[in-house]
């Protein structure tokens, strides 16, 4: 992957850029401000912080709340729908890594 710039512009696209306070990521979840501070204390999502101690959340975070959120709904509780997020987000970079290295041995 190439080196990411660090022009302006590229934050724009760049999913772990902490774009969102936490009212607008609570408003875009159609959600609550306490919903995701749970999610920080089942260390789901860790937001990062402003200067001035304001969470900032990424559309990457954002994603994983929603998915969260999709599971509480459901009538998940919301430390196993932390969990469940969890194990899903490892699964899939595996998966990831897993194809990544079948595409290797095909090339050597």
């Amino acid at each position: 992957m190439p080196p990411r710039s660090t022009r302006p512009a590229d934050k724009f696209d760049d999913d772990d850029y902490p774009a969102y306070t936490m009212g607008r990521a609570a408003e875009m979840l159609d959600t609550t401000p306490a919903f995701l501070r749970a999610l920080g204390e089942h260390r789901l999502i860790t937001p990062l912080r402003s200067e001035g101690g304001h969470r900032r959340y990424s559309r990457y975070q954002l994603r994983i709340a929603a998915r969260a959120r999709e599971l509480v709904d459901q009538g998940t509780p919301i430390e196993a729908a932390c969990r469940i997020v969890i194990l899903e987000d490892q699964l899939e970079e595996a998966l990831r890594i897993n194809e990544e290295l079948r595409a290797q041995g095909t090339t050597s």
